[in-house]
């Protein structure tokens, strides 16, 4: 093996340095700042993002609490119509009934007149059914006509008689 060999030993020392040396000189000059300004880059980039995800999530946040703001104030503003159309229902709805009882009371009142007035007409008329029928049955039955005065007042005295 030559790297045994101790006579070949310097010159194999010296052209490893040079190598060496040319090897770094090379990197140092040409590949490792191209691949320092790539990182340098990226770290920008990464530190860019980072900063813009940041702000991006910032203005979510105050979009989201906008926007649960404005559904909060459109829920109470709806909850507050909704009672407003129900208390106008409400109040609709009463008077319409009060309309409807007086209604229904001013018929219950014409209604008992009507009552009352036909009532006193049968009455009136029993009155003359009844007279009229104890006249002829007592003309049948006896052959006279009795007089209207006596007849009404048997009829008085027979409801006196019922009460």
């Amino acid at each position: 093996m030559p790297q045994l060999v101790f006579a070949d030993y310097a010159p194999q020392v010296v052209w490893l340095a040079i190598t060496f040396l040319a090897l770094y000189l090379i990197l140092s000059r040409l590949a490792l700042p191209g691949i320092a300004r790539t990182l340098g880059e990226r770290e920008s980039r990464l530190k860019g993002d980072l900063e813009a995800a940041e702000r991006l999530k910032a203005e979510a946040d105050a979009s989201l609490a906008a926007y649960n703001k404005s559904i909060a104030e459109a829920r109470a503003r709806a909850q507050g119509e909704l009672k407003q159309a129900a208390a106008e229902m409400a109040a609709e709805a009463a008077k319409r009934e009060s309309a409807f009882m007086a209604e229904v009371n001013a018929r219950t009142k014409a209604a008992e007149t009507a009552i009352m007035a036909a009532k006193s007409a049968a009455l009136g008329d029993v009155h003359t059914m009844a007279n009229e029928a104890a006249r002829q049955l007592v003309a049948r039955l006896t052959g006279m006509e009795p007089a209207s005065a006596d007849i009404a007042s048997a009829i008085a005295a027979a409801e006196r008689e019922q009460r």
